[in-house]
């Protein structure tokens, strides 16, 4: 990562996105330079993959924690050996001494380390967008301020507040420790956010940072800034591929698998596709580049991983609410505790009033609700990149877990998408299968047809020889002639076979007939003017179709295909599949009205697709899931891609959004579990019978373990089995 150069990371984010701070929670804040959100405070983190502000964040975090560290540890140690009898720190200066100590060390503590938490209280007071801060603010900044005037006008403070010494309480070092603390959560969260965007930069590294261009004799090393589209490149073995392109001299083996995740390395030819990112094998070719900077498939896949950890999750805005109304509760729960005990408590009244009412507002300060739903998402997105399911935004990953009918597209999506020679059939003794396949193969050799294309993949497979045919004529929409040696070959359809007078008899037809019911292409084979058999042709399921289908049925959802295919090989895949209803024949438009008809009947609905053709309805779909082979409009209208072309992905991210949710709620729980229970106790409530009552100290504790318990709980979701 280290070597990417800073223009690197502005070809990564978009233009303009260079420089812009946006908070996690609220996407609409979107600011030049770092710093809070006026709506929840939380810190502004970097637009795009600009890691080197993500670092900076973390580094003047970490470096104001130390800072405060250092002055807030020996507040500390002299605040508790008060306690101990007959303390020897007396020896040394008097009590009201220390505590202008005490004084002394809160200064940069609360001036510089945290003073950011007071400026977004204030912020926050103001604009009355009542946040954790607000809270944190309040809470330390009374304890602080009441110190200080404990300081300087003891004479003040009736008689209840003065410890033997005739001092009146301090309490600095409540105010630092509980601001040190939250500064602590700060500071495991930008670390989160970094842990998410090591799932960035692990597929950052994927993109090399130099290539060869070739110009004429000359090769010359470039920037992969550097490169246009249209330029040679040569790509030698070992290396990856620096842009996504098409071969244009030689031959190559590559190994896709940080794309597609198919361990198997994929073979091309002069002319194939190659992405940037994937690796060569052991030859040397000359690619030319087609689409460059942000264009490339695996700048489109950083940007997706990235937009989605900083979108916005719907179960988020819940939390915002909660905030909203949780903090003037608190506020008055800490009054009406301050009223209370000064009435009722014992001596000194005013003291214990005031020190509860403190601890009320720290424990029940939900810090770490702004961490609940950001967390699990970044986590989750990052989990589910390395798995090859892309997510595009928090809300995807939300409503996936509520989805109850999933649409497939046919071709491409539950089949292969191209044409597969399914058998070869003899009729004539004299002709077995093989002869037959070697004439079909001999006659297809010299045809670009998809469907000759398919007869020679299969005759490559049974290690057939073609052989030189003479006189080859392709008769459009019925099929190809030609001569071998002495015979009249004849390959095609119906039509074919009445135009060289081949007849086909009433028991062949019958033969034939299942096939074509299904859909699938027959092409009789004719030597010398004779109907010897026939191939079937039809477009291959996806082997592993069958068993994710079964998965997600299994799961209580319905799955329906719709295609643009004819009734009958739709009706085929459906039996084939057993799937809970097809639709046939349908357009864009006819997928999109049927999408909006389930939705109005109250169901929610996944779309599975890879065309063009079914942009559309990916779009209208209450989730879209496209097929990452598809086309670049497909993978933009929707909200899950699929890097592999297998339908598991689908169950995958429904696993995936399955424990998201689940771990989201989770830490809810953590995040106001501990607060709720905790503001009886810090109000006092158990004092009158168990003398038990919270410092707020071990309040500030308290609330610090919530964050810490919310970032290992997302964190557990790194290890979570998805497949």
């Amino acid at each position: 990562m280290e070597h990417m150069h800073h223009t690197d990371h502005a070809k990564m984010n978009h233009a303009g996105h260079h420089g812009q701070f946006i908070c996690p929670m609220h996407p609409e804040i979107i600011r030049d330079k770092p710093g809070a959100c006026p709506i929840c405070g939380m810190d502004l983190v970097p637009m795009g993959v600009d890691l080197e502000a993500e670092d900076k964040t973390y580094e003047t975090l970490l470096r104001k924690f130390k800072i405060a560290s250092v002055f807030t540890i020996p507040i500390f140690i002299i605040a508790m050996t008060e306690m101990i009898p007959n303390n020897p720190m007396f020896n040394l200066m008097e009590l009201r001494y220390w505590n202008w100590v005490q004084f002394a060390f809160s200064i940069p503590v609360v001036f510089y380390a945290t003073w950011m938490f007071f400026q977004r209280a204030w912020q926050s007071i103001i604009t009355w967008k009542l946040n954790m801060f607000t809270l944190i603010g309040i809470g330390a900044g009374v304890a602080w301020l009441f110190s200080l005037v404990a300081l300087l006008f003891p004479s003040v403070f009736p008689d209840q507040f003065k410890t033997h010494h005739g001092t009146v309480y301090v309490y600095f070092e409540a105010a630092t420790v509980i601001l040190t603390l939250v500064l602590l959560g700060q500071l495991l969260e930008a670390r989160a956010h970094g842990k998410t965007n090591s799932a960035i930069k692990e597929l950052l590294k994927l993109a090399p940072n130099t290539a060869i261009k070739v110009e004429g004799d000359k090769e010359t090393v470039v920037s992969i800034d550097d490169i246009q589209k249209g330029d040679m490149l040569r790509v030698k073995p070992g290396e990856k591929i620096p842009v996504d392109g098409s071969i244009k001299t030689g031959e190559a083996v590559i190994d896709e698998s940080m794309i597609s995740g198919e361990p198997v390395p994929v073979e091309k030819k002069p002319g194939d596709k190659i992405s940037s990112g994937t690796i060569n094998g052991n030859k040397t070719f000359i690619m030319l580049a087609e689409k460059v900077g942000s264009e490339t498939l695996l700048s489109q896949i950083i940007e997706m991983v990235n937009s989605a950890s900083r979108s916005k999750a719907p179960i988020q805005k819940m939390a915002d609410k909660i905030s909203g109304y949780f903090v003037p509760v608190v506020v008055l729960i800490a009054i009406v505790t301050f009223i209370v005990w000064a009435i009722y408590g014992p001596e000194p009244a005013y003291v214990y009033a005031f020190v509860n009412a403190i601890a009320v507002l720290i424990i029940a300060c939900p810090c770490a609700l702004g961490l609940a739903t950001p967390m699990s998402v970044m986590v989750g997105v990052g989990k589910g990149a390395q798995s090859g399911v892309l997510i595009k935004n928090a809300e995807s990953l939300e409503k996936m877990n509520a989805i109850d009918v999933v649409i497939i597209d046919k071709t491409g999506t539950v089949t292969e998408g191209k044409p597969s020679v399914e058998k070869v059939v003899s009729v004539d003794p004299d002709f077995d299968e093989r002869k037959i396949l070697e004439r079909i193969v001999s006659l297809n050799s010299s045809s670009e047809h998809p469907l000759a294309q398919a007869t020679l993949r299969y005759g490559e497979e049974n290690k057939v020889k073609n052989q030189p045919v003479l006189n080859f004529e392709a008769v459009t929409g019925k099929g190809v002639t030609g001569t071998l040696k002495e015979e009249q070959l004849a390959l095609g359809n119906q039509k074919l076979m009445e135009q060289i007078k081949a007849k086909i008899d009433a028991e062949l037809e019958e033969q034939v007939k299942p096939a074509q019911k299904q859909g699938k292409t027959v092409s009789y084979v004719a030597v010398g003017g004779k109907v010897v058999g026939f191939v079937v042709i039809s477009d291959k399921i996806k082997a592993s179709s069958a068993s994710a289908i079964k998965k997600l049925q299994e799961e209580g959802l319905e799955v329906m295909m719709f295609t643009g295919d004819n009734e009958d090989t739709a009706r085929s895949v459906s039996e084939t599949l057993n799937l809970n209803g097809f639709k046939a024949q349908m357009l864009p438009q006819d997928k999109l009205n049927e999408i909006k008809k389930l939705q109005a009947a109250g169901k929610k609905v996944a779309m599975a697709g890879d065309g063009i053709n079914d942009a559309p309805a990916l779009s209208q779909a209450d989730i879209g899931i496209a097929m990452g082979t598809g086309t670049d409009v497909a993978i933009e209208s929707a909200g899950i891609t699929l890097v592999k072309d297998d339908l598991n992905g689908i169950a995958k991210a429904r696993l995936l959004s399955h424990k998201v949710m689940g771990n989201i709620r989770g830490n809810l729980f953590f995040a106001l579990g501990y607060n709720v229970l905790g503001i009886p106790v810090a109000a006092g409530l158990l004092y009158p019978f168990f003398g038990i009552l919270l410092s707020p100290m071990l309040a500030a504790l308290a609330m610090s373990f919530s964050s810490v318990s919310v970032i290992l709980n997302s964190l557990r979701l790194r290890r979570a089995r998805i497949d």
